[in-house]
């Protein structure tokens, strides 16, 4: 059985072009047998690609690439026709036909698959945590997060954090009640990143009704009147007090509204 060599040349890390020269080999050979698979990465230069042809000309390999950029594509054919070397382009040509069926020109910027996937990634990091950080559940999160919310309950903490969370921000809350003493790491958190939110008693007094109702409970509940109402907020004005944090006013305003502040504020710190 004859060996093959092949070179894959890529001006990123060459997965693409490794995981479709494994799919076509597997057809000839499961196991990749007498196969030898050779990456050459973050190639950005003519020069690099002078010596891989020189080089794969030395050891009979073909080369498989998968090259963003016109001009490097164009160089590296005119290589192997020069050596006589066998050699596909992996993406080129998908880059050619979109870019005439849309009628747009390609950015030609090597990686940004990875970058795509690696802010997927983040953004899915940043909703586990927000699960697992919500509500005070576990307060060692406090101290990893980017963004701390505080504040009584029915302010929206939760939708806030999850919206924040879409946005790749690990994000923790804390729900004050006068009865329970806060975590203490609530207060070794640097006030920048912590926000205290609020709304007036006459909403939350409205909001609370209405969620007793939803779940099937009588809305005259200790939870939904304006005495406990105002004594809550009293507890929640002395604690962002004692944490130094900023305080918005969510009465009249959407989760997105309120993520703006919230993120424009730690954008500028």
């Amino acid at each position: 059985m004859k060996m093959l060599n092949l070179f894959i040349v890529s001006d990123s890390i060459g997965e693409t072009g490794e995981l479709m020269a494994k799919a076509a080999i597997s057809q000839f050979r499961p196991g990749l047998q007498l196969t030898k698979l050779k990456r050459f990465t973050h190639i950005d230069s003519v020069d690099q690609l002078k010596e891989i042809t020189e080089l794969a000309k030395e050891q009979d390999a073909i080369i498989l690439y998968t090259l963003v950029q016109t001009a490097m594509r164009d160089s590296l054919l005119e290589y192997c026709h020069q050596y006589n070397l066998k050699s596909v382009d992996l993406i080129g040509p998908v880059i050619h036909l979109l870019a005439e069926s849309l009628g747009e020109k390609a950015f030609e910027e090597p990686g940004l698959v990875r970058k795509l996937d690696e802010d997927y990634f983040k953004k899915i990091e940043a909703i586990e945590f927000a699960v697992k950080y919500d509500d005070g559940r576990d307060p060692r999160g406090l101290l990893q997060a980017d963004i701390v919310l505080v504040g009584v309950s029915r302010t929206s903490k939760t939708p806030l954090s999850q919206y924040l969370a879409h946005k790749r921000y690990k994000v923790a809350n804390v729900p004050l009640v006068p009865e329970v003493e806060p975590p203490e790491e609530l207060f070794q958190v640097d006030p920048a990143k912590c926000f205290g939110l609020v709304i007036t008693p006459d909403k939350l007094n409205t909001i609370r009704k209405e969620r007793l109702i939803a779940i099937g409970l009588n809305d005259d509940a200790s939870y939904a009147k304006i005495e406990r109402i105002n004594e809550e907020i009293i507890h929640f004005e002395k604690i962002v007090r004692k944490i130094g944090c900023r305080v918005i006013d969510v009465t009249n305003r959407a989760v997105e509204e309120t993520a703006n502040v919230v993120i424009n504020h730690v954008q500028q710190k």
